[in-house]
């Protein structure tokens, strides 16, 4: 009797979209959408999508690579962009030497006040908390690396891209 093939695993989850400074200066010049920039965080935060589609609409769920205090308070992937307090727990994940990495390795002095909108500043904090992650790891940040399909900026930055959730 000729022998079976053995059940192939599961394919591993594809690995984080790299980092680069190219990529993170578009975030904050909101070129990319929010759930692009979640899922950049999400991916280094442990979680993974739910098993279905895969489509913008799946889920995201805490893995076993989720830091505890993040899957007990956000069991499913937190809008860090939408929700306000993801947005606090990313601020207050990054340790006091990396709370200016925005300044130090990306120049950002910050927004202008007519630009100030809880969007782009949550934007702003979730660039800082990957930059921080890297830093944390003693990974550099390369110059150049892999973009997404770049947007237009947002007409109305309150509002966002098409399909960005409201800020709460």
């Amino acid at each position: 009797m000729p022998a079976r093939p053995m059940p192939s695993a599961p394919a591993p989850f594809p690995p984080a979209h790299p980092l680069s400074r190219a990529l993170l200066e578009a975030v904050l010049a909101d070129r990319t959408s929010d759930r692009f920039l979640c899922e950049l965080v999400w991916q280094r935060l442990g979680y993974r999508p739910a098993p279905g589609d895969g489509g913008a609409s799946t889920p995201w769920l805490a893995g076993a690579e989720t830091p505890a205090p993040w899957a007990e308070a956000f069991p499913q992937a937190p809008e860090v962009i939408a929700q306000r307090s993801a947005s606090v727990a990313l601020t207050r994940s990054v340790s006091a030497p990396h709370k200016q990495l925005l300044k130090e390795q990306l120049g950002f002095a910050g927004y202008r006040i007519g630009e100030l909108y809880p969007r782009r500043t949550r934007r702003a904090t979730a660039v800082n908390w990957l930059l921080a992650q890297l830093a944390e790891r003693g990974e550099p940040l390369p110059d150049t690396g892999p973009l997404p399909p770049l947007l237009d900026p947002p007409a109305d930055p309150i509002c966002g891209h098409p399909g960005d959730l409201p800020v709460g």
